[in-house]
């Protein structure tokens, strides 16, 4: 059984929800509009996300956002006006070959860290309450390495670089936080990881034998969509501290209610996080806006 979060207490307020057309955005965006908020569903595919908002019922608004090209994300950014109440940083993607964003970031880091790290920057002068980003506890068993984002040295496979990304979502939190608390804003920054959930994130080209196969155990024993979801909601609705990391308190962290959770050695350190922040930077060609 799902908790009770209390989300009509934010009725009317503004929630921005990146990949709000499937899985975890998906449940998050919805369960946001009817709750009565005004959610924008920021998407790929923007005949998908009319759809989908037709599906949520009340206030949603649809724009196009690409976070694995740099140039869809400040066209975003750009068409995007007034202020924000959440900055739900959701999409993601499992890199399943070894491929190349837009601007030639590894598909992982680029998609999964870059694009919203570029956003939020955007995005934050314009933010008022919070930035949630959903990350991994797969960054449990990644390393990472500033100076080399792409992977260029040393062995690539997808389970790596999915944990790699996470990873450095993780960092990114840790740094955001900090700025944030430093510069005396309003606005706090939390990290969420949904446990196990049942959803199409390993969809992909050459991965159907696999995927059929996790989707299924998944279905039978994971969260569902609307209850991997709660990690995120649970950061709008309840009295935790600013850059708090929330995950599930069942057997493994593989499913259960929201509960505050621990991160990994590696997610801790400042000086790393400084340092990718930095990268991040010029990589991405935005900077901090406080």
């Amino acid at each position: 059984m799902q908790m009770d979060l209390g989300l009509e207490s934010l009725a009317g307020r503004r929630a921005v929800v990146t990949g709000a057309t499937h899985g975890l955005g998906l449940a998050t965006a919805r369960a946001l509009a009817r709750a009565g908020l005004r959610v924008v569903l920021a998407v790929r595919d923007v005949a998908l996300g009319a759809t989908r908002a037709t599906e949520f019922g009340g206030d949603c608004e649809v724009i196009e956002l690409d976070l694995a090209d740099l140039a869809s994300v400040r066209g975003f950014a750009e068409r995007l006006e007034g202020p924000i109440d959440y900055l739900i940083n959701n999409a993601g993607v499992f890199p399943h070959r070894h491929a190349r964003t837009a601007d030639g970031f590894e598909l992982g880091i680029g998609t999964n860290f870059l694009g919203p790290f570029a956003l939020t920057n955007l995005l934050l002068p314009d933010i008022e309450r919070q930035i949630v980003c959903v990350a991994s506890d797969a960054h449990k068993s990644a390393r990472i390495d500033p100076t080399n984002l792409d992977l260029d040295h040393g062995k690539w496979n997808p389970a790596r670089a999915y944990a790699r990304s996470k990873l450095a979502v993780m960092l990114w939190g840790l740094e955001l936080d900090r700025r944030l608390r430093t510069a005396g804003s309003p606005v706090t920054a939390m990290l969420t990881t949904p446990g196990w959930v049942a959803s199409n994130i390993s969809n992909k080209p050459h991965l159907g034998f696999a995927h059929r196969l996790v989707h299924g155990a998944a279905s039978a024993f994971a969260n569902d969509i609307d209850a991997g979801a709660q990690t995120t909601l649970y950061c709008l609705t309840q009295p935790i501290a600013p850059g708090s990391y929330v995950g599930v308190d069942g057997i493994g962290a593989l499913r259960g209610d929201p509960v505050l959770f621990g991160r990994s050695k590696a997610a801790c350190d400042f000086d790393v996080a400084a340092r990718l922040w930095a990268t991040a930077e010029r990589l991405t060609g935005t900077a901090w806006p406080l």
